[in-house]
């Protein structure tokens, strides 16, 4: 069955349908073509008001990106980033890999979901390239990519989903073998308070950055650097409905009521959306330490 967290991110995401479809227009002060600030200044993108919390020039930058990698994107949804991802790498000679779950086996939001990625980004080669479609499978060993074979793997704001998938630990494994020595994986996640113990399931959204480095260091990634680009002091982590509870969701019911219209969404738009962690790790250059973990490791504690 879905988890909530699988649940809440469709319905999140159903919500944003019309936006990111268009070419640009011609404007002189606009920024070069090809550049990342085009792409992030692109009208073509979804909710680029987020910027202000989600900082995506300076976050890609600390990722590493560059025109010509080749990019795994995990759980692109409606494709925030891979607004700003596909047009930078189609305009530069790269390539850009979205692994999503299987809407075959997902509810009629995900299948929604991906019916609405698909028809945005499959249908305009032109600005956003040929982008490789591949499933992320909550039940059995998934391929995202052929192994060694991408640059950069950006995982944003879904390590609690694939905590709640009970798949966390395999997928870190399956990232780590897609990627080539010396490739990196970008993190972007909710961050929980470092005290107290860690639910496995994330049901709140919020992950300590303890945890998320104890699961990449479980697959053999070297941690590189952290960065506070996407911090937010004023996010206090206790809300009703987890972090759904903040900006953009706003939720004001639990999963599955109506909206409730007598709860105070005031304060909690005055919070902004959450505090993240936003982290870089690298598979090792030595082909020896490279080698992608067994199964047999155990979950972090």
């Amino acid at each position: 069955m879905p988890s909530l967290t699988r649940r809440q991110a469709a319905l999140t995401l159903a919500g944003a349908l019309a936006a990111c479809g268009q070419q640009p227009s011609a404007d002189p002060d606009a920024p070069p073509p090809g550049t990342l600030a085009w792409a992030i200044a692109g009208p073509w993108r979804i909710d680029p008001e987020r910027d202000e919390w989600r900082h995506p020039l300076q976050t890609l930058l600390f990722w590493g990106l560059e025109g010509d990698m080749t990019v795994l994107e995990i759980l692109p949804g409606l494709g925030w980033y891979t607004c700003i991802l596909a047009p930078f790498l189609a305009a530069n000679g790269g390539h850009l890999v979205d692994a999503g779950f299987d809407p075959d086996n997902g509810t009629m939001a995900e299948r929604e979901v991906v019916a609405a990625w698909e028809a945005r980004f499959t249908h305009n080669a032109r600005l956003f390239g040929h982008i490789r479609r591949t499933v992320l499978s909550d039940s059995e060993p998934s391929t995202l990519a052929p192994t060694n074979s991408v640059d950069l793997a950006i995982l944003a704001n879904n390590v609690h989903t694939l905590m709640a998938e009970g798949i966390a630990e395999r997928v870190f494994g399956e990232i780590f073998r897609a990627l080539k020595p010396g490739g990196a994986l970008g993190i972007e996640q909710h961050r929980a308070a470092s005290t107290g113990i860690q639910d496995p399931l994330a049901g709140t959204g919020y992950v300590q950055e303890a945890y998320v480095k104890l699961l990449a260091q479980e697959a053999h990634f070297e941690f590189v650097a952290a960065s506070d680009v996407n911090a937010n002091p004023h996010d206090t982590r206790n809300h009703p409905f987890g972090v759904w509870t903040l900006p953009p969701t706003l939720r004001s019911a639990p999963l599955g009521r109506p909206d409730n219209p007598r709860f105070d969404t005031a304060r909690y738009r005055s919070i902004g959306e959450s505090d993240r962690m936003t982290l870089k790790f690298r598979k090792p250059s030595d082909p020896v330490a490279a080698t992608a973990p067994g199964r047999g490791a155990g979950p972090p504690p």
